[in-house]
């Protein structure tokens, strides 16, 4: 029976100590907060933002604009957000609503602001191993395995889905960790083949029930990223968790998994952007 990755508590312990470096920084760390539309999910995430904010001692500036926003009334914000001395760290929460472009937004951002490492300048950092941001989901991944112990040097990692966000920077951080990955995603062909190599295995595709307990290794670690809610209301993420939690050696739960430490590495990064902000040695 699987060890539960308890990402809750990794999650506080990470917070706890944010918030104690925060509090020794001359100035307090602010993290900027735009919110376009009146999206339910996207309200409840920024909620959840500025109440980690409020727990790591950091000061979250929200701007909800109207869904009717206009790209270059959204693009002329994020230009005095980037002028504003005050604010760390810029978060645009996604989606933005229809007849907007985030391409142009996200890179409107200056990249010492860029806590979510959406730019270019800061993703190529991030491929080459440069210090600097890292994408919050795939770093929380990688605090996971670190902090049960499960060595990546040397082990088949399979990640599935090739998203910007999360499966194609996660397989780069895995791989400058010496595991040796393969990145799947909807064109693979014998999906199975590949997941059941895998020593440690990640889902971040948004398919309920994708991971079944026939394409797990014995003995796998299974990171499962996605976040589904069903037709119950009930949260749950791409592996089939009773089945997969019989052959796994460590197996995240949904909820309580990947989600809090994704929260948890925001707040580190947007530390991380007040300490170059400040000079301090980072």
């Amino acid at each position: 029976m699987a060890v539960w990755i308890d990402g809750k508590a990794l999650a506080a312990g990470i917070k706890a100590q944010v918030r104690e470096e925060a509090a020794a920084l001359p100035l307090r760390p602010v993290l900027a907060v735009v919110l376009v539309g009146e999206d339910p999910a996207s309200q409840i995430y920024v909620r959840g933002k500025e109440r980690d904010c409020a727990e790591c001692g950091i000061r979250s500036l929200a701007h909800r604009l109207p869904a009717d926003t206009r790209q270059e009334d959204l693009m002329a914000l994020i230009q005095a957000l980037n002028n504003d001395p005050a604010a760390d760290g810029i978060l645009v929460q996604l989606p933005l609503p229809r007849g907007l472009d985030q391409r142009p937004v996200l890179e409107a951002i200056r990249p010492d602001k860029d806590v979510d490492c959406f730019h270019p300048l800061n993703v190529g950092k991030m491929t080459l191993g440069r210090e600097g941001f890292r994408p919050c989901t795939p770093a929380g991944v990688m605090e996971m395995l670190k902090a049960y112990d499960i060595p990546v040097q040397g082990k088949r990692c399979v990640v599935i889905g090739r998203s910007s966000l999360v499966g194609q920077p996660l397989a780069s951080l895995l791989t400058q960790a010496d595991g040796t990955v393969t990145l799947c995603h909807s064109r693979t062909e014998n999906l199975a083949e590949h997941t059941r190599q895998a020593d440690i295995l990640v889902s971040a595709v948004g398919r309920p029930g994708l991971v079944t307990g026939d394409m797990v290794k014995e003995g796998a670690a299974v990171i499962d990223v996605a976040i589904n809610r069903g037709e119950d209301g009930k949260l749950r993420g791409d592996v089939d968790f009773e089945a997969v939690e019989k052959k796994a050696s460590f197996i995240t739960p949904v909820p309580g998994g990947v989600g809090p430490m994704t929260r948890a590495m925001l707040m580190r990064s947007v530390l991380y952007a007040a300490r170059l902000h400040q000079g301090q040695a980072v």
